[in-house]
């Protein structure tokens, strides 16, 4: 490649396969503090960060302070059954090695705690690959605004329109798409028509891709990207 391209990973349902870790880490804590969640809620939240979740699941019932400690509570669950047995997603390593090895500077742009991303990072083959990450701490608002891949590009020091974004969930190809960046879909969180409309192209394995398919959904041209 002549040009640096970029390629920014979603965390949750992209590297980690980690939708029944979070979904399970949900139902402990929402039973601890009296309330429930379906899976068709889950589902739908996905990819959105816990302080937005839940007063938007349970509105008025918790306050500002009630709020905070839900949503600590429930990413320690989460990342104490990560540490029991880490869900590496089928191909994350492959084509993060593939992908550095073309020459792509990579990311990751995470609505998820630092904590949650640290764990992520200390047990994912070829983490050491990834050269910059963002995480929910990070960012004033969620996917699917764009400011998590933004700053990510900004990390890298790549122009958003040199990059792509790999998601697994709606909002956060929408923000990728309102970042100015190609857009590639993974189901499995959501199904593909659910992906489709804010992605240059769909997958259902991390192993369908190659870095001259990246490279290639890159260059097509795109809007301008918006700023912060």
């Amino acid at each position: 490649m002549t040009d640096t391209l970029a390629v920014i990973f979603d965390m949750d349902g992209v590297l980690v396969n980690s939708y029944h870790a979070h979904f399970e880490s949900w139902q402990q804590t929402a039973s601890k503090y009296g309330v429930s969640i379906t899976e068709d809620q889950f589902a739908r939240s996905f990819g959105r960060t816990s302080r937005e979740i839940i007063p938007n699941l349970w509105p008025g019932r918790f306050n500002d302070a009630a709020v905070a400690a839900f949503d600590r509570d429930k990413e320690a669950a989460y990342r104490d059954i990560l540490r029991r047995n880490f869900p590496a997603m089928d191909g994350a390593a492959d084509l993060i090695a593939a992908l550095h090895d073309a020459g792509f500077r990579l990311a990751i742009g995470s609505s998820a705690p630092p904590e949650n991303l640290a764990v992520a990072m200390e047990r994912l083959p070829n983490a050491n690959l990834i050269s910059a990450t963002v995480t929910g701490a990070e960012v004033k608002h969620g996917k699917p605004n764009p400011q998590v891949f933004l700053i990510a590009a900004g990390k890298l020091g790549i122009d958003p329109r040199h990059c792509a974004v790999i998601e697994d969930a709606p909002p956060g190809l929408e923000a990728a798409r309102r970042a100015g960046m190609a857009a590639v879909g993974l189901t499995g969180t959501a199904p593909r028509d659910a992906l489709s409309s804010n992605a240059d192209i769909v997958v259902d394995s991390l192993r369908e891709l190659m870095p001259q398919l990246i490279a290639d959904l890159i260059r097509r041209p795109r809007p301008q990207p918006k700023a912060l």
